[in-house]
């Protein structure tokens, strides 16, 4: 017996998914028209000549530990985009040199470091030779006039150091009229000068009609103030840690009664930029802020000072301070 031949499947051949397609065809075309692609607006001013060149350029201090310091003898890194004159980050270390290494992480763009004088940069008119100061700088209302500054990263304190063997000094009024040491246009030196506004911050002025003398460096002046007891200097007011330092690098000084003030240190931008430096600045208090809130600049104060700076730069209002028009 011959066994009948079992019904074949029809073939849908290559016709079927043509079928198929244009009736998928068919159903997309009756559906609503795709969204249109929203353009977004991309960096402007001085913050897109920074991602278009590669680098962030930032001034800093070459002689100021813990904050930043040049590491004798390291040669420039071969493989890098800062220019000839500039400094690649490997040469430096310190506080605000790490500051400044994560925000131009955070940036995808490299660090390059310049150390031009102090004074220079606390006066504006960069002429664009650097991008920003991440240096320690405490934001002023005489500073506001010629810089902007971002939110800040880490708070401070001035603090007045004399010889060790001094003891006529018992408080900070005892210094009025002695000779006290200062870095040139910082903020302890206008605070000498009893003109010091601090946001936020309602000032006692303890020592009166001081002989201020101007230094390069605050290392400079705890160098000077070594030497002996009123040799050079009778004081010298800085931050507590750089004092600290210097102290434990052997050198014969002392630390006198409490601060005499708090401050907040951010980084700045140059006002008379030829481009546009306000989308630089709010990125860098973006950036700034975003270190807050994940504890590096927590992590960052705690490693070099001991203490968690950051937490009171965290909650100050920068929007309070009105910079831009």
């Amino acid at each position: 017996m011959v066994k009948a031949p079992k019904p074949r499947r029809p073939d849908p051949g290559p016709r079927w998914w043509l079928f198929a397609g244009l009736a998928l065809l068919l159903v997309a075309g009756c559906g609503p028209p795709p969204a249109p692609a929203v353009a977004t607006p991309g960096p402007s001013g001085a913050l897109a000549a920074i991602m278009q060149r590669g680098t962030l350029v930032v001034a800093t201090e070459a002689d100021y530990a813990p904050q930043s310091e040049l590491k004798a003898g390291v040669a420039r890194a071969a493989d890098t985009r800062c220019a000839p004159n500039q400094r690649t980050e490997n040469q430096f270390e310190g506080f605000d040199v790490d500051v400044a290494r994560e925000v131009a992480h955070r940036l995808g763009v490299e660090l390059c470091l310049v150390t031009p004088r102090w004074t220079q940069v606390v006066s504006g008119n960069w002429d664009d030779l650097w991008d920003v100061s991440i240096g320690s700088m405490v934001i002023t209302p005489e500073r506001m006039q010629v810089l902007y500054f971002s939110q800040p990263y880490t708070s401070g304190a001035a603090t007045l150091f004399v010889h060790e063997d001094n003891q006529t000094a018992l408080e900070p009024g005892s210094l009025s009229g002695k000779r006290i040491g200062v870095c040139a246009g910082c903020a302890y030196e206008a605070y000498l000068e009893h003109s010091l506004v601090v946001p936020h911050q309602e000032i006692d002025f303890a020592i009166d009609d001081p002989v201020i003398v101007g230094y390069d460096t605050d290392t400079s002046a705890l160098q000077d103030l070594a030497a002996g007891d009123g040799v050079r200097l009778d004081a010298v007011l800085t931050d507590p840690d750089t004092g600290r330092s210097a102290i434990e690098s052997g050198m014969p000084l002392k630390r006198l009664g409490k601060p005499l003030y708090y401050d907040f240190v951010a980084a700045a931008v140059d006002k008379s930029s030829r481009r546009d430096p306000v989308p630089l600045v709010q990125k860098l208090t973006e950036i700034i802020q975003e270190m807050h809130a994940d504890d590096t600049l927590a992590r960052l104060t705690q490693q070099y000072y001991g203490a968690d700076w950051a937490q009171v730069a965290a909650e100050f209002d920068i929007e309070a301070l009105e910079q831009f028009p």
